[in-house]
């Protein structure tokens, strides 16, 4: 049985600072509590909206280092229960084996990145730069941004979700992922692009989009998914900006309308 992404609710209205007479129908976005299980040991908690959740298992899996690439994922199981939902994934035994060294014992709060996180080097772990692509036209960045505000269903309904999206240099949306928290909408994005069926375009050819600020760890799943331009609607960190200039990775912030700030590699954006 599909767990509900949103649920109806009853609520007053206040306009002009005035309470209106009488209730009245929303929706409000559902956030649940999805546990990570490897080979049997649990791992994480995260809350998210339940939805893509496969796509969510394998992006995680990816941006987390816990595995190299979907082919790494024997099997994903999901378990519905009445506190929340299991992921239980069956890893390659050479995963599973990275993964006993280096456990990490995670409750996620909404679009957290790092809690639970034991020691400093699981902060910023040592991912390889992305490699040198063809560079992508502002244009097709500014279309991406605003193409994928249009394929945000459950925020469209709820107001209350984040999205990422990932584009071609044409700036057209391919993939388009949703969810309460910002982290875990871009996992999904990363969980979809690596299981996509052979003959799609390859991710590094492309850009990915999100709705929000961009933090370092948003900047460290870019990296991971081998993708070269992070566009996000506000502002980046120092950190971000710092971590995407050494990871070969151009960032752009304030993406409003036809207008943007270029922080690093100005190289991968041409006019």
């Amino acid at each position: 049985m599909l767990t509900p992404t949103s649920r109806p609710a009853r609520v007053l209205r206040i306009r002009g600072g005035v309470r209106a007479p009488g209730p009245e129908d929303d929706v409000l976005a559902e956030e649940t509590p999805i546990a990570l299980e490897y080979n049997g040991i649990s791992h994480a908690t995260m809350l998210a909206t339940p939805a893509d959740l496969e796509d969510f298992a394998v992006g995680f899996s990816l941006t987390e280092g816990i595995i190299e690439g979907a082919r790494d994922v024997r099997d994903i199981e999901t378990r519905p229960g009445a506190a929340g939902i299991v992921l239980a994934l069956t890893i390659s035994s050479a995963c599973a084996a990275r993964l006993k060294e280096r456990r990490r014992a995670m409750s996620g709060r909404t679009g957290c990145g790092l809690c639970g996180v034991e020691t400093l080097p699981e902060v910023l772990r040592d991912i390889p730069p992305v490699a040198a692509g063809t560079a992508v036209p502002a244009r097709a960045v500014l279309d991406a941004m605003r193409a994928m505000r249009q394929r945000q269903p459950l925020h469209a309904q709820t107001g209350a979700t984040h999205a990422a999206a990932w584009a071609g240099a044409d700036g057209v949306p391919g993939l388009v992922r949703e969810d309460v928290g910002r982290h875990n909408a871009l996992d999904k994005l990363i969980g979809a692009l690596a299981r996509r069926a052979d003959g799609a375009p390859p991710a590094h050819s492309g850009l990915i989009a999100v709705s929000s600020r961009a933090s370092f760890e948003m900047v460290q799943k870019t990296a991971a998914a081998g993708v070269g331009i992070l566009a996000a609607v506000s502002a980046p960190t120092a950190l971000a900006q710092r971590l995407a200039e050494r990871l070969n990775i151009a960032l752009l912030g304030f993406m409003r309308d036809d207008d943007a700030t270029l922080y690093t590699h100005a190289e991968r954006i041409r006019a």
